[in-house]
């Protein structure tokens, strides 16, 4: 490839349109609770380097944690590396070389949300080692049952692997400034995951200011690096061999035009994401000339570039580029991978099929298959191109039949300003006999993209009992272009807000929702948004249920136990949701606790006890004060949940609550 590629990846009639190929089943009996939100069967399902062993994560009939390794030669070949307790649970897994499986740990009982502890063993499970207590937040204290032996403590984090054949990883050390609690610094280090030891990974002593987010060549040397500090996003760059870094980019981080480095292509080559007609687009930059193209790699209408290089990393070639569109997809570059993706979509021709490559992308004997559809869960399959054989190896949730899921499709509908929102839609299993209840579901964040096409549990759960999902890409969502993003500063319980009611709107006018049968509900700025929406829109919104919800503006600058760090409470919060002093008025205005009195709907409030994202207290506070006049609210505490619901049994009873609260308020006709 010597020249640029701009590959424009039509997605307007894209993935979501596979929901079609299905039969118009009739639902079934309903899927349980549990079948939606019991832990994962399986997971985490990885090739070693060479692809001659699969690693998997999955239960046991006690509900520990098993991580298996299969031969993919004999898949009746089975090893167990390490066995989990009924305390921990595996977030992550990553082959070290063809012999050493690492292990992403969270103890399930300590204090704070950041405590994951690195371990690695041979496939076989012996030289288990406990390599990092605790990273990012400095928990001391190690509860290790596996094996008592020293460790790095809370001021390293895992990084990556070194792809050379030794027993390496990289590690990330942190360094705190005693005002935040998130670190002010990085830098690289590799550790042996058998002797455990630590040496620098960079060269000299020196390094940019602030270096957080590092970006590794095809060597796993750091080249790369970004930082943030004082409203300002500044990417620098070491040349090999070069003593000293030099500055690529220095921007004000909330610019149209912002430049953000994504991977290395090559010795001389970076891809990056960039402006391109009103949306990110992902362009190569020579290194040599420190120039980016003048025209695009990828870029996708409609949408952000969001994704990374398929590598085989052996040969040190890009095979393609994974990215989210509507749906997840990849493109192939390389001719032989484009043919496998043509025979294994043939196999599996109802779902969408993403192959998961080891290392050694090109010379691995088999690929791993993750294949799933808007109504069928991830499911996972060993392919051998050699053969055309396919073997299925599990799903993430066997419980669950995509005969009783309902179809999911991606629309735009205009507010009432005429901008155009992005949103999906659930329907409900079988024939739709007129105008159903309904449930806005909003996504957290706000800044961040909140759904794609692929099943999804909370808003299949609702589906199945009867629901259409609405879920609103608001303006002030990220994903799909500048403009769109940028129509949300500050404008919490404003035009965003509205925005949420305009879909309520819309799916009346389709014939879908019941006007009288509507309901709001969310998580953490989906929280806000629900109390502001029952606030403000009573005649749209019959009832909610809101977690982890800010209640109070004004507490996010201001409570003590929250993890804003500095730089997020003067630059990235007074830009994005207005300044406590020159906007009060504005910001009293939009929280819902100034305004508990008007919110006269049921109301569900649930919140985890340990949540340092937004603190019990908005929770509490917001509570004391609607209860006063509103003798409709329901409140449930969870004393071991952060922000979001990290235990099984948590995630199963709230929804049970859930289901109950909705039938209860919304189900039945006035």
């Amino acid at each position: 490839m010597n020249k640029s590629l701009a590959l424009k990846v039509l997605f307007a009639m894209s993935l979501v349109s596979a929901s079609a190929g299905h039969a118009a089943f009739g639902a079934d009996d309903k899927a349980s609770v549990e079948s939606f939100f019991t832990d994962p069967a399986m997971q985490f399902v990885t090739l070693s380097p060479k692809g001659h062993y699969v690693a998997i994560v999955t239960n046991r009939s006690d509900r520990k944690q098993l991580l298996a390794i299969l031969d993919t030669s004999d898949l009746k070949k089975v090893t167990v590396a390490a066995v989990g307790s009924e305390d921990t649970k595996i977030g992550a897994v990553h082959w070290i070389n063809e012999n050493r499986i690492g292990f992403t740990v969270k103890d399930m009982h300590r204090e704070f949300e950041n405590n994951w502890d690195e371990f690695a063993a041979d496939r076989d499970g012996a030289n288990l080692r406990h390599l990092i207590s605790g990273n990012w937040l400095h928990y001391q204290e190690n509860t290790d049952s596996l094996i008592k032996d020293k460790v790095l403590t809370a001021d390293y984090g895992f990084f990556g692997v070194m792809h050379d054949g030794s027993d390496d990883i990289i590690v990330a050390k942190y360094t705190w400034n005693n005002i935040d609690r998130y670190p002010d610094h990085s830098r690289l280090y590799r550790l042996n995951t058998k002797t455990k030891q630590l040496t620098d990974l960079l060269e000299g002593s020196f390094q940019p200011d602030h270096a957080q987010n590092w970006i590794t060549d095809l060597n796993d040397v750091p080249r790369i690096v970004r930082s943030e500090m004082k409203g300002r996003c500044i990417a620098s760059y070491r040349a090999p061999g070069a003593a000293s870094w030099a500055e690529m980019a220095n921007f004000d981080c909330y610019q149209d035009n912002k430049f953000t480095p994504r991977f290395f292509g090559g010795a001389d080559t970076l891809y990056v994401s960039a402006a391109y007609q009103g949306h990110n687009a992902l362009y190569r930059y020579d290194l040599k000339k420190m120039q980016m193209d003048t025209e695009p790699f990828v870029s996708i209408p409609g949408f952000d570039f969001s994704g990374g290089g398929e590598f085989d990393l052996v040969s040190k070639k890009l095979l393609g580029i994974r990215l989210n569109a509507d749906a997840k997809a990849t493109v192939w570059l390389d001719e032989r991978f484009k043919e496998i993706q043509k025979k294994i979509n043939a196999i599996l021709p109802q779902t969408n099929n993403l192959i998961e490559c080891p290392a050694d992308c090109a010379g691995s004997p088999v690929v791993v298959v993750k294949s799933s559809s808007d109504r069928q869960p991830a499911e996972y399959f060993m392919y051998t191109p050699a053969s055309g054989a396919m073997v299925k190896l599990g799903g993430a949730y066997p419980n669950i039949k995509p005969a009783q899921m309902g179809l999911r499709d991606f629309y735009h509908y205009s507010a009432r300003d005429g901008m155009s929102i992005p949103v999906y839609v659930t329907m409900p299993p079988g024939k739709a006999s007129g105008p159903l209840p309904a449930v806005v579901l909003v996504h957290g964040g706000p800044g961040v993209r909140g759904s794609s096409w692929e099943w999804e549990a909370e808003a299949q759960f609702l589906a199945s009992r009867g629901y259409v999902v609405i879920q609103p890409e608001f303006r002030g969502s990220t994903g799909f272009g500048f403009a769109h993003f940028k129509a949300g500063w500050k404008q919490w319980g404003r035009d965003m807000q509205d925005d949420l009611a305009d879909a309520a709107t819309w799916a009346i006018k389709k014939g879908w929702a019941d006007p009288k049968r509507i309901a709001i509900m969310g998580a953490s700025y989906g929280g806000y948004a629900t109390l502001m929406g029952l606030i403000k829109n009573p005649d749209i919104f019959r009832c909610g249920v809101e977690w982890a919800g800010v209640t109070d503006i004004k507490l996010m600058f201001n409570t003590p136990h929250s993890d804003a760090s500095q730089d997020d409470l003067q630059y990235d919060m007074k830009t994005l949701i207005g300044d406590p002093d020159k906007d009060a008025a504005m910001l009293e205005e939009s929280s819902p606790l100034a305004r508990a009195a008007e919110l006269k709907q049921p109301l569900l409030i649930a919140h985890g006890g340990l949540d340092v994202r937004v603190p019990i207290v908005h929770a509490t506070k917001f509570r004391d004060a609607v209860s006063k006049t509103n003798p409709r609210v329901e409140w449930i505490v969870y004393p071991e949940e952060p922000h979001g619901w990290i235990h099984e049994e948590t995630s199963i009873a709230f929804w049970k609550r859930v289901e109950t609260f909705l039938d209860k308020n919304l189900k039945a006709p006035d």
